[in-house]
């Protein structure tokens, strides 16, 4: 198979990949996808391999996140040539993960079944994590998260969504093996053998019920993103928040990220007091979303108001270009209109929040796609809560793949997961990561549940990341020690 064609089947294999996330969910086109992309990478160079991963990348994020160009231009004002190339070059940057990992594989020596079984899946693991660090990350599209709902889930509580990306490859490794009648025992074995594992660990329960289940209420106010911070709007998106919480009899109540448009000092202190009174008299607390200043830093926070004492959560993982500007990029202000454009970090070591009985790991919007961030404070939590404004991005794929997300969170840490969003995907989702309750998107609503605590810790809450990235690291680092010896 001569480069130009491979280069464009991988192309094709990655954009029909996105088919496998949400909102689609069609996880059997990724095991197919992935195990074409094995058979590409098979016996090729290591160059070969660069260019036919580069190019699966492209198709993958290309169609995948091509929501970025909604936000830039419908919501961030940048003409629409300037967008489309920022893109274009942002999926490009992505792209070199999947090349790397097709590099990397391809330089270490190995057998047929160990390259399609072990190594593949290793160079890929590693490349999937290198993407959460490099320039603050972006987590993305991880293979993983498209096992939500099916048999592979089950390694995530484990290993996260890393060891469940390792072990899609690996499953799509065995179908290729299968196809080209290699080691057909020992393919089929590792491929019953990672779906029927997969399967048991699902059924494992690793936390306990925290004490009895009790009524949450999710608000969705469905503000417009182009009229969120007009000024002639503000007293009507203030309105639709209170009277939304003021007709529920929840305990816990919890609005959007920025669900108030204005820094918190500059709230009307009788509109707050009218928030926390309907807090008080359901006996619980709410959670708001809003601006905070102190000190001339900015953040974008979640407040606490109700019976609890009054708590204050600022969110820490942001979003490059949306919430802070990286050093030397000042001059993208020019291009785009987006307010509140430059925050600053909270502080990496801020407890639950204690609030209706529980205690809430609180992050905000963009944050819960960072699974170690999350297991830190889900550790010492009862409860997640998300707090997203995902109406940046339009009617795009990015609010459906952010719910699957979610579920991935839920997994991984065996707690209870509520996002309440402004414009949708507004949910409840289980510790087993089964969506409970969701709210239509573009429509104002509130979302009443009964939400339940957990405790314990998983297998991934005490050791996060490491024992994937070690045991990829191991594979790869035997084979080459192996191969030498041989010779």
């Amino acid at each position: 198979m001569n480069a130009v064609p491979a280069s464009v089947i991988a192309l094709v294999a990655g954009a029909a990949t996105v088919l496998a996330f949400a909102p689609v969910g069609a996880f059997p086109v990724a095991f197919a996808s992935l195990a074409v992309l094995a058979h590409l990478w098979a016996a090729a160079t290591p160059r070969a391999c660069f260019l036919t991963g580069f190019c699966f990348g492209l198709g993958l994020f290309g169609a995948g996140v091509s929501w970025i160009y909604v936000s830039m231009t419908q919501f961030g004002g940048m003409p629409p040539v300037i967008a489309a190339a920022a893109t274009a070059f942002f999926c490009a940057f992505l792209a070199l993960f999947p090349a790397a990992a097709g590099w990397l594989q391809a330089r270490v020596p190995g057998g047929a079944a160990l390259r399609a079984l072990l190594l593949i899946p290793a160079a890929w693991t590693l490349a999937e994590w290198l993407r959460v660090w490099v320039l603050t990350g972006f987590p993305w599209l991880a293979v993983g998260y498209a096992a939500a709902g099916w048999p592979l889930q089950g390694y995530a509580p484990l290993a996260g969504v890393f060891g469940v990306s390792f072990a899609m490859l690996s499953l799509s490794g065995a179908a290729r093996l299968m196809a080209a009648r290699r080691s057909k025992r020992l393919a089929l074995a590792a491929l019953l053998g990672i779906v029927l594992a997969g399967e048991a660990l699902r059924q494992v329960q690793w936390t306990a019920p925290a004490g009895e289940p009790f009524a949450a209420a999710l608000l969705q106010g469905n503000i417009p993103q182009e009229l969120k911070f007009r000024p002639d709007r503000y007293e009507r998106t203030l309105e639709t928040y209170a009277r939304l919480a003021e007709e529920t009899r929840a305990r816990l109540i919890v609005l959007p990220e920025t669900a108030v448009p204005r820094f918190y000092d500059g709230v009307a202190p009788s509109y707050l007091a009218r928030l926390e009174a309907a807090a008080r008299a359901n006996d619980g607390d709410l959670l708001l979303g809003v601006p905070w200043r102190s000190a001339g830093a900015y953040y974008n926070s979640v407040v606490s108001l109700g019976v609890s004492p009054r708590q204050l959560y600022h969110k820490v993982h942001l979003v490059p270009f949306g919430e802070f500007i990286p050093p030397g990029f000042g001059w993208s202000l020019r291009l785009v209109q987006i307010p509140l454009a430059d925050f600053s970090r909270g502080s990496r070591e801020q407890p639950p929040l204690e609030a209706a009985g529980q205690r809430i790991a609180v992050n905000v919007c963009y944050e819960d796609a960072f699974g170690d961030e999350i297991a830190r404070r889900a550790a010492q939590a009862t409860l997640l809560v998300n707090l997203s404004n995902v109406a940046w991005f339009g009617d795009s794929l990015a609010p459906g793949q952010h719910l699957q997300i979610a579920r991935l969170r839920a997994i991984e840490t065996g707690r209870m997961h509520l996002a309440a969003t402004n414009t949708g995907v507004t949910a409840a989702v289980d510790r087993d990561g089964r969506v409970l309750a969701r709210l239509p998107q573009f429509a104002e609503g509130r979302l009443e549940i009964a939400a339940q605590g957990y405790s314990g810790l998983t297998p991934y809450l005490r050791w996060n990341d490491w024992p994937i990235l070690l045991a990829s690291l191991a594979i790869l680092a035997g084979a080459v020690f192996a191969a030498r010896r041989s010779r």
